[in-house]
């Protein structure tokens, strides 16, 4: 991947696009390269080795991912209507879900406070994500937000012989606009981290570059396997290989074939190099191979062109 983005520096994108080379891949690497944003976001390190589902589950359904190093229980939160029983939401999902998340935490982080606004600079920050204001985004983002503010989390962490549990909801708090009596049309205007969230979130704090995850919003593993490179690979002191049953584990729960999951994990594996040229990830037979690499919130070459 580093050889593309030497010839997107070299050359310019368009020159780029004409060669073999995945259009969305070059698109990504060609807007990661030329923008000026060095903006940093922040979210907690546990993400990176248990992600969120892709893909919508039943409303009332628990969501699990099991690794050798960590698993989380995402329980749906409910929602109480003005009369009958309880509704679950549903856990959160998909892109809009990270994104909201990597917001909350960025926020928190930056104004060293609990209490994050929604709204307007929510809205303002997704657009800055490249995710369109109104319709079907609107919605979306409405609809993740709420799911956010009503799940809770069970983390646990292994090492060795010691495991560590940490149960959580992320939001304390969620002061909601619309009708109260309608998840479908409330939105959560302004929320606060639960405390112990925040505490976990401030002792592993993972930064992370918004100009990559720009260029990577609308696809959710990519932005799943940026997040675990940038956590794994600057840390990493020889190369190290994880196999595909592994990665079927951690990131391809949905997926039942291996070799379906092969075919999108390197499609978004290469999504996620194309925005961070430092990583050194090599592919392989029996899987993959991770080797020492600079983290992603580094200095990088601005001057290229991309016409």
């Amino acid at each position: 991947m580093a050889r593309l983005h030497t010839l997107i520096r070299d050359n310019g994108r368009q020159a780029i696009l004409d060669l073999d080379y995945d259009r969305r891949v070059v698109e990504a690497a060609a807007g990661y390269l030329a923008t000026e944003d060095v903006e940093v976001g922040f979210l907690f390190s546990g993400w990176a080795y248990t992600p969120l589902p892709h893909r919508r589950l039943k409303d009332d359904e628990t969501w699990t991912v099991r690794t050798d190093h960590a698993s989380v229980v995402v329980q749906p939160g409910l929602f109480v209507p003005d009369q009958g029983e309880p509704i679950p939401v549903g856990v959160p999902y998909g892109s809009r879900a990270r994104l909201i998340l990597l917001y909350l935490q960025t926020q928190a982080i930056k104004n060293q406070s609990r209490e994050v606004e929604l709204g307007h600079s929510l809205t303002n920050w997704m657009r800055k994500m490249n995710i369109p204001k109104g319709g079907k985004s609107y919605v979306d983002v409405r609809e993740q937000a709420d799911r956010i503010a009503r799940c809770r989390l069970s983390f646990q962490f292994k090492q060795g012989s010691i495991s560590a549990l940490v149960n959580q909801h992320i939001l304390d708090q969620a002061v909601f606009s619309g009708d109260p009596m309608s998840p479908s049309t409330s939105f959560a205007e302004s929320v606060k981290l639960s405390e112990g969230y925040y505490e976990q979130l401030k002792r592993h704090p993972l930064p992370v570059e918004d100009a990559a995850v720009r260029q990577i919003s609308n696809n959710s593993m990519a932005i799943d396997l940026y997040i675990w490179l940038a956590y794994r690979l600057h840390a990493l002191n020889k190369a190290t290989q994880i196999t595909w049953k592994s990665l079927h584990i951690q990131f391809g729960s949905g997926y039942g074939r291996l070799d379906n999951f092969k075919i999108r994990f390197r499609e978004s594996l290469a999504l996620a190099l194309a925005v961070y040229p430092d990583a050194d990830v090599t592919d392989g037979s029996i899987g993959i191979v991770l080797n020492p690499s600079r983290p992603p919130v580094m200095s990088k070459t601005k001057s290229i062109s991309i016409e």
